[in-house]
């Protein structure tokens, strides 16, 4: 578990991640509303190359970044609003993740189709007012996650 005290690490810790993020990365971000996978997710990005603020997917459902704004192709999803299973399938996940990067926020959504090699990982508030970030992490992140500490 790594303990993020304020919104600045939680932007730092993925900022990590996104240094080390590759083509065919999945990372499903797990948490409540508020729990801060925005944020870690503009991090992230902002490790990848991208100069503007990232907005939230919540309304387009996939935000997607490509060259040059970005070093990585990748999508930023967010399945919060996805209630059929048959809308998934009309996403076309696996074609984004073929030579990019899934972000994916509300991940729970996909069920069992969630890739078996993704990052898992968990936001939740801490009593601090901080958040607390966990994971589970398949062998392919061995190495690469978790980051290195300090990460800032």
């Amino acid at each position: 578990m790594l303990h993020l005290p304020d919104p600045a690490a939680t932007e730092a810790a993925g900022a990590a991640l996104g240094r080390v993020l590759r083509a065919g990365d999945v990372v499903a971000l797990h948490g409540d509303l508020g729990a801060g996978k925005t944020t870690f997710a503009r991090g992230l990005l902002a490790a990848l190359g991208l100069a503007g603020e990232a907005p939230s997917p919540t309304f387009a459902i996939i935000q997607p970044y490509a060259p040059p704004e970005v070093r990585l192709p990748l999508a930023h999803v967010d399945l919060y609003r996805i209630e059929e299973p048959q809308e998934l399938a009309e996403l076309g996940l696996d074609d984004l993740r073929e030579g990019g990067a899934l972000v994916i926020e509300w991940p729970e959504r996909l069920g069992d189709a969630l890739w078996p090699d993704a990052l898992r990982l968990s936001l939740a508030a801490a009593p601090d007012g901080g958040r607390a970030l966990t994971w589970a992490a398949a062998p392919a992140w061995e190495g690469r996650w978790p980051p290195p500490l300090p990460f800032r």
